[in-house]
């Protein structure tokens, strides 16, 4: 048999691959990446097809500032940042009413009651359920109005559901908060979050429009089938998200340890998409950060991002999580934009204008995402987060956010891992 052509294979140009990658290369491997996109950046997607607009359809922030490996490479590519003050938030009813300073507060406080008395109970549990059937339970017996459901559902799904990208139904009660995090505030990227990663790419052997269909792997080493072609390595890195993991859509060769495609039944692939509208000019009010809208349905375009604040550009950001975020993925571009402005002509008045230009996002319908982010359902465990990190045949290692058990669902979390799958590769982990 002739030699591997490659030492490593990285499969995936997003965080992970392109963290695991510079890595690799910074230690003289002979590497290769392989990309089934057309671009870079996987779910860092920054989208500059509006005039004069960079939007990131996918991830936005920076999830706590310090000590944040990613704040290390925006000072050293000196990536502008900007922080998002949560804080400065309004809030309106179905019927388009801002609430009062009394009846934000009595909102916060009552919501932050109730997740304290689940968390009584989550501790009290050896079974695990759903996070829905906990509210459940704790609320059995309550005399809710029909303000106060709204109210209760909008606070679960703009603190909770948008935040796992997840309805609370098919969050694990025992594990949905599970990890870590950084300190310090959130902060986005005026100019794109693809500043961070763009440098990354240096020196780097990146092949694009490489859908990779099967990964064999045995004594021979590894070998890569694409749509394209067939690369050979003596070990591969993969990124593959969860997503794609669980669509199948890659054939392994010996199959993956059951352990490990246990794992990857029983984790969630969640969703978050984003809806950017610009407008010929700002209609809402100019103080705030985030609008925040009570619907009578829970998860319908609950919250909005001002991004007047971080530029000129008169453009808002709806995010929809969820089941919600799912059904809007059936609808098409022009339904979708005349659904979020109801919604915004109900806040603001009948005279907001149509958009002059739009960008939607469906993470789900991606055949190389799959959905936004990995969350872990009732009966999983953050243990499955260890179990995808886990090398197999000490030639297949595997990075991306659903392979971090302290940092999953954020892109820190992805780059670390990365970091993490060369060292492995090396056998310094």
């Amino acid at each position: 048999m002739a030699a591997p052509e490659f030492d490593v294979i990285v499969v995936g140009a997003g965080a992970a691959g392109l963290a695991a990658a510079q890595a690799l290369r910074d230690a003289n491997a002979n590497l290769l990446l392989l990309e089934g996109r057309d671009r870079l950046g996987g779910r860092v997607w920054t989208n500059r097809n509006l005039p004069n607009l960079t939007l990131d359809l996918g991830a936005s922030w920076i999830h706590g500032t310090s000590g944040n490996p990613l704040m290390d490479l925006a000072r050293r590519f000196n990536v502008q940042t900007a922080r998002t003050d949560y804080e400065s938030l309004w809030r309106y009813d179905a019927g388009g009413n801002e609430l009062s300073d009394r009846a934000d507060e009595s909102l916060d406080n009552r919501f932050s009651e109730l997740m304290s008395a689940v968390r009584r109970q989550r501790d009290g549990m050896q079974d695990d359920i759903s996070l829905q059937t906990a509210l459940d339970q704790v609320l059995s017996g309550a005399q809710l109005s029909t303000e106060e459901q709204r109210e209760l559902d909008y606070a679960l799904n703009t603190e909770v559901e948008h935040e796992y990208a997840a309805d609370s139904s098919d969050l694990s009660l025992k594990f949905w908060d599970q990890g870590e995090a950084f300190n310090g505030s959130d902060v986005l990227f005026p100019n794109g979050y693809d500043q961070l990663f763009l440098p990354l790419t240096d020196r780097l052997d990146i092949r694009m429009n490489q859908v990779v269909q099967r990964v064999a792997y045995g004594s021979n080493g590894v070998t890569i089938t694409t749509n394209q072609a067939t690369f050979t390595a003596q070990k591969a890195v993969l990124t593959l998200p969860l997503g794609v993991l669980q669509r199948g859509s890659v054939a392994f060769d010996p199959p993956l340890p059951a352990a490990m495609q246990t794992a990857i039944r029983r984790m969630g692939m969640g969703l978050l998409n984003k809806l950017y509208l610009r407008f010929p000019t700002a209609f809402w009010p100019e103080e705030p950060h985030l609008f925040g809208y009570i619907a009578e349905r829970k998860g319908e375009w609950a919250e909005w991002l001002n991004l007047a604040k971080y530029g000129d550009a008169p453009v808002l950001l709806g995010f929809n999580a969820g089941s919600y975020g799912r059904r809007l993925e059936g609808l098409t571009d022009t339904q979708t934009v005349a659904a979020a402005m109801t919604v915004l002509r109900t806040m603001f008045g009948s005279s907001v204008p149509e958009p002059e230009g739009f960008l939607i996002s469906r993470w789900a319908a991606d055949p190389f995402a799959g959905g936004s982010y990995s969350y872990l359902r009732p009966g999983g465990s953050p243990d499955d987060y260890d179990t995808l990190a886990t090398p197999v045949n000490n030639q297949l290692f595997f990075a991306g956010e659903a392979t971090s058990r302290d940092y999953a669902a954020t892109v820190h979390g992805a780059l670390l891992s990365g970091q993490r799958a060369a060292r492995q590769v090396q056998g310094k982990n």
